[in-house]
């Protein structure tokens, strides 16, 4: 009988290789989807579906970094041989354009890392997902394991996971093969150790749907 640790293995190492049927119930899942009370479950377990922040950038962190430059170091260096032979004016005139310049360069930073916040806060992917048997449009980040998508053209493909069924489903994902063409999608289970462009059966984070309609069942967030 196979343990939690070599089904947890068998899902998230060669989830393709595994009939459609088979892999829903080794996720409890099904192609009506799960109920919204076991999503919250899985969601809470888990984690959401978004890739992890970077730093937050300070303005403290900002206003530093204006003086990592060489050029502003080598200026601060002769400004304070300026001051060591008592030349002050000289000394003055450097630090004066050091500072306007790193005033300058922290605003105009400041205010392009404030305008990124405030766009990500606006954008947010959604998709149409099966819960409790009925289409829901729900934010990609709440999707986890066992979920059922459904995807037509145009969408972004918001996590890895298998084709439950699909009708001239073609994917663009040159971004992880380097396939000049989008390739056709359709269910089924393809051998353990087909590469990223063999797995006919797979669809990935960050692709594209070209033309097409199909389901896919989520296996990794």
């Amino acid at each position: 009988m196979a343990t939690t640790a070599d089904v947890s293995k068998t899902l998230f190492e060669s989830y393709w290789s595994i009939p459609p049927d088979q892999l829903g119930t080794l996720l409890k899942s099904a192609p009506s989807g799960l109920s919204a009370e076991e999503a919250a479950h899985r969601l809470d377990r888990y984690g959401s579906n978004t890739l992890r922040d970077q730093a937050r950038v300070t303005a403290v962190r900002l206003w530093f970094g204006q003086f990592r430059s060489p050029l502003v170091l080598i200026l601060l260096f002769a400004a304070a041989v300026a001051l060591i032979v008592q030349d002050v004016v000289n000394a003055a005139t450097v630090l004066t354009i050091v500072i306007g310049s790193a005033f300058l360069g922290f605003f105009q930073e400041y205010r392009a890392n404030a305008a990124m916040e405030r766009l990500r806060a606006r954008i947010t992917l959604e998709v149409t997902v099966r819960r409790d048997g009925t289409p829901q449009r729900v934010p990609a980040s709440q999707l986890v394991p066992g979920d059922v998508i459904m995807l037509s053209a145009g969408a972004l493909v918001p996590a890895d996971g298998v084709v439950l069924d699909a009708k001239d489903l073609f994917v663009n994902q040159s971004v992880l093969t380097g396939e000049t063409f989008p390739v056709e999608k359709h269910p089924g289970a393809v051998a353990e150790s087909s590469d990223l462009a063999q797995r006919t059966n797979t669809l990935f984070a960050g692709t594209s749907v070209r033309s097409g309609t199909g389901t896919m069942m989520v296996v990794q967030t």
